[in-house]
């Protein structure tokens, strides 16, 4: 015997004077039609629609002639399948945003996840004023570095004055040294 008429739900977001239910043909033919990518929205209404099924012919169940044992067990057996290819959809990583594990954990103890990006925002200020000083500590050593290879060797002075131009530093540091000598000496 056949399966009787199956009626599709459809879920419209928008409001208005034509906003209307739509019914069509078995999803049985729109299930084979559709991709298996299908998104998982889509994958939870085709599971609600079939739990719709269910819940009919649950109600439905030897009230009428034909036997409907047989068609009860394979909507079931459908549901269960949908289910399944909802899981094996969601449990893609790629589809779920990334929460630190740390914001979990504040949330299932019961704390506000505001309080956990108040103190991530801090330690990042923390660390940002850290490297601030590192780099300006190696810029200044660089400085000097470069300040006492231009007096101690002037037949590099050249490279080294294009490394502290490549590395974003002031080309008058090279050989200061040298020039401030050579001022003291003009003073005396």
């Amino acid at each position: 015997m056949a399966p009787p008429a199956r009626v599709r739900l459809v879920i419209v977001k928008k409001a208005g004077p034509d906003l209307e239910a739509e019914s069509g043909p078995s999803r049985n033919s729109l299930t084979a039609s559709s991709s298996s990518n299908n998104s998982t929205a889509e994958q939870v209404k085709e599971a609600i629609q079939d739990l719709y099924q269910i819940m009919v012919q649950t109600n439905a169940y030897d009230l009428t002639s034909r036997p409907s044992s047989a068609v009860l067990e394979a909507t079931i057996k459908q549901f269960d399948s949908q289910l399944l290819r909802i899981h094996q959809t969601a449990s893609k990583s790629s589809n779920l945003p990334l929460i630190p594990p740390e914001l979990i954990q504040y949330v299932d103890n019961g704390r506000n996840p505001d309080i956990y990006t108040r103190e991530f925002v801090e330690l990042a200020r923390k660390g940002n004023q850290l490297m601030k000083g590192k780099m300006d500590a190696f810029a200044s050593f660089r400085d000097v570095l470069a300040n006492e290879m231009g007096v101690a060797m002037p037949e590099i002075r050249e490279d080294v004055l294009r490394v502290v131009r490549e590395t974003g530093g002031r080309e008058e540091v090279v050989g200061r040294e040298e020039e401030t000598r050579a001022e003291g000496e003009a003073r005396v």
